[in-house]
């Protein structure tokens, strides 16, 4: 796939794609959107507007929440906006220059900070569409009768090593390994082919000529470079990259697989939690990482709510866990609900590799890995739900897998909510606070005010009641910049990137 990038900031698409942005915040920025992906050349191009909006959220001291600014917010179109175009995981790249987003229709779109200039400083935070491609297609497991969603479950970046860059992308299956390259030079003055690209006849040929590479306007190209498929008898529910960088895990609901990303046709299984009798099952993997320091380590979560520690180096296959972490529960709380509300929908190492972030339904706990008796914190994120689990719990809200993020210092997290609200926790200072991600809020130069939920009794005007709550509206997917407090938070089809004032 390419993406045709011009110079002055626009981006228009050179190649059909499906996947847009409608971008409420960035500079003019031209795409083609189609709504269907066969008839891809039929809409015209969208134009987006220049957006400024006052917020306040990213101070570590979270008493001052009113002077800080959204930067953009990346929005859909409401009406193109299918099932197809929800958004499915949100990445961030090492260095925090770009940005990649995946949805349910398999495809990824790739934004790109926008480099600082002294004509215009403040351009420096925001976020540009750098390219769009196509990444999974709808397939057919004939074998077992199954469709094969092309909804990308996950994307990692790897380091960057070159001018190019490389990401993961998986499905339930499929994991990709893709490169995104700049071309700006096009080669010229072929011997044996014409300016088209048609063989030329031998016999014509009269004299000798050197190719040369000729300027043209950039072009952003997307390649899969390996494809690793296979392997999974289950769904793939995350991948990591290990920090040896060579190696990549996958992991389903009942294996976890080590993949070298030079090899495509092999995989070691290094946890197997699969019984002999499947009757006898009574717990799923959730979620895996790699340690980010150590290669040999990695941790994986159930839908028991326990955390398994493991070292590569005790045994080739983990079954066995060096660590367990896990919290007794209180029996005077115990429900129908209480096993599926414990179940671990996220787990996160912090950058130090200290500590570790796990989500559950309604709270996030953060673990020292050094103690495994409990956490050593517990955030409550939505209490205000634990009344209403059963109506939750018929409408299927209650096995919504919620994740969660550090920021680069490790002293705040975030994670999302219902009614389009996401929430941030100071470790030092304990305080919360709820943000909503909404249209309403994304006027120019409006204040991003914190939100409150009220349970019961007399509602206050700036409040709203729990029973009020757009179930329907979920953050799911957030991220956060590696050094720099901005967030990008993915609220259904609408992408919302945030940023501390920029002065």
């Amino acid at each position: 796939m390419l993406t045709q990038v011009d110079r002055g900031g626009g981006v228009s698409v050179a190649a059909p794609v499906s996947h847009f942005y409608r971008c409420a915040a960035s500079t003019a920025a031209s795409r083609q959107h189609f709504s269907d992906r066969e008839e891809s050349a039929a809409a015209p191009p969208v134009t987006s507007q220049t957006s400024w909006i006052d917020s306040a959220f990213l101070s570590l001291r979270f008493s001052e929440i009113d002077t800080r600014k959204i930067n953009n917010s990346f929005l859909r179109d409401h009406n193109y906006a299918t099932e197809a175009d929800i958004i499915s995981t949100v990445e961030f790249n090492s260095t925090g220059e770009l940005l990649a987003t995946g949805d349910k229709g398999g495809r990824v779109v790739v934004f790109q900070r926008e480099q600082e200039s002294k004509n215009q400083p403040h351009r420096r935070g925001e976020y540009n569409v750098y390219s769009t491609f196509q990444s999974h297609e709808p397939e057919f497991d004939y074998l077992k009768s199954l469709e094969i969603e092309e909804k990308i479950n996950k994307i990692r970046w790897l380091p960057q090593q070159n001018a190019a860059y490389f990401l993961l992308s998986t499905n339930d299956k499929t994991v990709k390994l893709w490169k995104i390259s700049e071309r700006d030079k096009r080669p010229e003055g072929y011997n044996l082919k014409d300016e088209e690209g048609r063989i030329r006849d031998p016999t014509t040929i009269t004299s000798l000529r050197v190719p040369v590479l000729r300027p043209m306007d950039l072009m952003v190209e997307a390649t899969p470079r390996r494809i690793f498929s296979n392997a999974h008898t289950y769904h793939i529910n995350s991948i990591s990259v290990n920090s040896d960088h060579e190696t990549y895990m996958s992991t389903d609901d009942l294996r976890i697989n080590l993949w070298n990303l030079e090899i495509t046709n092999r995989s070691f299984n290094i946890v197997d939690i699969k019984p002999a009798n499947m009757e006898e099952l009574t717990e799923v993997i959730t979620a895996a990482e790699f340690h980010p320091n150590q290669c040999n380590t990695f941790v994986y979560s159930s839908s028991k709510g326990s955390i398994r520690l493991c070292d590569m180096r005790t045994s080739a296959l983990c079954d066995n866990h060096s660590k367990l972490f896990e919290e007794p529960e209180d029996p005077s709380n115990r429900s129908f609900f209480s096993e599926i509300i414990s179940s671990i929908s996220d787990v996160k190492f912090s950058h130090s590799g200290r500590y570790l972030m796990t989500r559950d339904y309604l709270t996030v706990k953060v673990w020292d890995i050094n103690m495994e008796s409990k956490p050593l914190e517990t955030y409550q994120v939505h209490d205000y739900l634990r009344s209403k689990l059963c109506s939750l719990y018929e409408n299927d809200c209650i096995f919504d897998k919620f994740e969660c993020v550090w920021n680069g210092t490790d002293s705040v997290l975030m994670t999302g909510s219902y009614n389009n609200f996401f929430r941030m926790f100071d470790r030092n200072t304990k305080r919360d606070v709820t943000l909503e991600a909404s249209r309403e809020n994304s006027k120019p130069r409006a204040i991003l005010k914190p939100r409150k939920v009220c349970v019961g009794g007399k509602r206050r005007k700036d409040e709203i009641s729990v029973d009020s709550l757009d179930f329907s509206k979920k953050i799911l997917h957030t991220a956060w910049h590696p050094n720099e407090n901005i967030i990008a938070v993915a609220a259904t089809n609408n992408l919302y990137i945030f940023q501390d004032k920029v002065n």
